[in-house]
């Protein structure tokens, strides 16, 4: 544990939730007028950021620097590539998904910024708006923070917190008090993204539970409702049924899976198809227009509930969402880790919100004559439920549609406790349970005294606020990626001369033993980073050893474990090539031995036949390139 970073943040939630505990009326008008305050002043700044981060991901999938790896340039992926989408299709679901498919497009239709209400052309911007919330701006933000934590955990070896991906700005500092501050915001922005989360999963499980089955939905339900499956969290972090849980989350989103297909073949089915086709068509015509949408000659209250609060949504999941798909992602090229992440989960969304929103605005043109617009007007949270009673089976699907926002609801909490206690943690891989369950309960506190201090009014309101320093942040985290990414393109393109040729022909016709490699990192090898430790001891860099044993030679550089330069003189073998092995001498036909040397995070380099003067070069350009980064 970081004392720092774990009592300094529950030092700030715990300050924000005793002011919602004593005094719920006053913290709700605090929260909307620093929401005010906000969106008056700071409106522009994330707008222009969200469209930033776009830029970034996809200038560094397009660029040279797409060919790098996260990880050692000669790592494998962790995850065969349908599995890795499969796992990004699933970190596209959840809370969200089940809240706000009925409730915005019909929201938008009944209600436009712009256009009439209730008309074919309310129905068209409704979906639009609705893609452009949900499309890859969103991805795009997650992008970013789980590409940096990715990139300088697993190819620099720094710990997996957000602190991380601005070394290449605060170097060491980021061990100090700046390291924490980022850390704490990083937290806080968490800890207010899954609470709304939460709160809106509980809003909806309480109008699911009233609508169906006639109970009150009062503050004082939803309360007990997140007493309840916090409790279940926590008591699942208690008994190890961890691995039980990520099952329960996988057969919950096959039965998600299964309740959009049969809303698909139940409703207008070729119209759904039609739809979906002409939405992304929309959307594309309509991509940059509205991403820079800020109704800044006619001011609307409707940014700040919808684009504004997405964009600041998104951003206070980034840390949760970010680390999720760094985990999964190690040994992936950069192209192909914002291809995947940026397509993926934004391709199934649109799916999703096409056969959910576009039915109901299908049904509310025709049987149910508003009535559906009515209800969301009346009460967002009750959207699905008053969506699928003109469907077969209104009490079945209904009830499968509160036992889904519930394990989403458990799993949210669950893995959420799991990402912040990593952040408090400084990364460690290993934690006590009671940090994990002492994050249970107080994301448990933040949404429920938030719902009683405002509703989801309050959520909206405490999110927005709470993202903006986190988005300053993002940043910088962007800059460090460029910047980071930019220099190793620059250490990739550096090539190392050649072995002399009589030495290249000799090992092309022979191939060579360990103990002729072992010989040349004793008498060329050894003496070269001897040499160059030398003149770094003589230039000032006391922190510079060479050790030499066993047949290999190591020359470190540093003594902080989290940015030290390593280079590696190791003998290594490989199958030989089907002609030189019919050259070769009958003991020597299997495999030949080669001289490897390797900068750690990069990919080895074949010095067989080099001379010190050679390697000491080699060693030399690696270092420069570590010194950039």
């Amino acid at each position: 544990m970081n004392p720092r970073v774990f009592w300094g943040s529950s030092l700030i939630a715990l300050f924000l939730l005793a002011g919602a505990l004593l005094a719920p009326g006053t913290s709700d008008i605090v929260f909307r007028q620093a929401q005010a305050w906000v969106i008056d002043r700071f409106g522009w700044f994330y707008i222009a950021s969200v469209a930033g981060f776009l830029v970034v991901v996809i200038g560094l999938a397009i660029s040279p620097a797409g060919r790098l790896r996260l990880g050692p340039d000669d790592a494998e992926p962790d995850f065969p590539y349908i599995s890795w989408l499969a796992m990004l299709f699933a970190a596209g679901m959840g809370i969200g998904l089940m809240f706000f498919a009925v409730a915005e497009p019909i929201q938008h239709y009944s209600a436009p910024p712009e256009v009439e209400a209730g008309t074919i052309l309310a129905a068209r911007e409704a979906m639009v708006i609705t893609f452009t919330h949900w499309g890859v701006h969103a991805w795009a933000i997650y992008a970013i923070v789980g590409l940096s934590l990715a990139y300088f955990t697993y190819r620099k070896g720094l710990p997996l917190t957000l602190r991380s991906g601005l070394y290449p700005v605060l170097g060491k500092r980021i061990h100090g008090w700046a390291g924490d501050a980022v850390d704490i915001f990083a937290i806080c922005g968490t800890l207010f993204g899954i609470a709304t989360s939460l709160g809106l999963g509980v809003a909806q499980m309480g109008a699911g539970l009233s609508y169906v089955y006639g109970l009150p939905n009062t503050t004082t339900v939803q309360a007990w409702l997140i007493v309840i499956v916090m409790g279940i969290a926590t008591l699942s972090v208690l008994s190890g049924l961890d691995r039980g849980v990520r099952r329960l989350s996988e057969f919950n989103l096959i039965l998600a899976i299964l309740l959009m297909l049969f809303v698909l073949v139940t409703g207008p089915t070729l119209f759904l198809l039609n739809a979906l086709v002409q939405n992304f068509g929309l959307y594309l015509d309509h991509f940059f227009i509205r991403t820079f949408t800020l109704y800044a000659y006619e001011p609307r209250a409707w940014m700040a509930d919808w684009t504004l609060f997405y964009w600041a949504w998104w951003i206070a999941w980034s840390p949760f969402v970010g680390m999720f798909i760094a985990r999964i992602s190690r040994g992936r090229t950069l192209r192909e880790f914002v291809i995947g992440v940026l397509l993926v989960p934004t391709g199934f969304t649109f799916l999703w919100m096409t056969v959910f929103g576009n039915t109901a605005i299908h049904l509310d043109l025709g049987i149910a004559a508003g009535a559906i617009a009515d209800a969301v007007r009346a009460d967002l949270s009750t959207a699905l439920f008053g969506f699928l009673e003109y469907l077969p089976g209104p009490a079945f699907t209904s009830t499968l549609a509160i036992l889904l926002v519930g394990v989403f609801f458990v799993t949210s909490a669950d893995s959420g406790s799991l990402v912040i206690d990593t952040l408090a943690s400084g990364g460690a891989d290993e934690t006590p349970r009671w940090q994990r369950i002492y994050w249970c309960v107080v994301l448990g506190a933040v949404a429920m005294l938030l719902l009683l201090a405002g509703g989801l009014g309050a959520l909206q309101a405490a999110t927005l606020v709470a993202a903006l320093p986190f988005c300053f942040i993002m940043i910088l985290l962007a800059y460090s990626m460029v910047r980071q990414a930019s220099a190793d393109v620059e250490g990739a393109i550096i090539s190392t001369d050649a072995a002399p040729i009589r030495e290249r022909l000799k090992r092309l016709f022979t191939p060579a033993s360990r103990k002729e490699i072992e010989q040349q990192i004793a008498v060329n090898g050894g003496p070269a980073l001897h040499s160059v430790r030398d003149a770094m001891i003589a230039e000032g860099w006391a922190d510079t050893q060479v050790d030499q044993e066993g047949g290999t030679a190591v020359i470190t550089v540093g003594s902080d474990s989290d940015r030290r330069f390593v280079y590696r003189l190791t003998p290594q073998s490989r199958p030989l090539a089907a002609f030189t092995a019919l050259e070769a001498s009958e003991s020597r036909r299997s495999r030949e031995w080669w001289l490897s040397a390797q900068a750690e995070g990069r990919k080895s380099r074949d010095l067989t036949g080099f001379t010190a003067n050679q390697i000491a070069d080699d060693l030399l350009k690696q270092l420069e390139q570590w010194k950039k980064g």
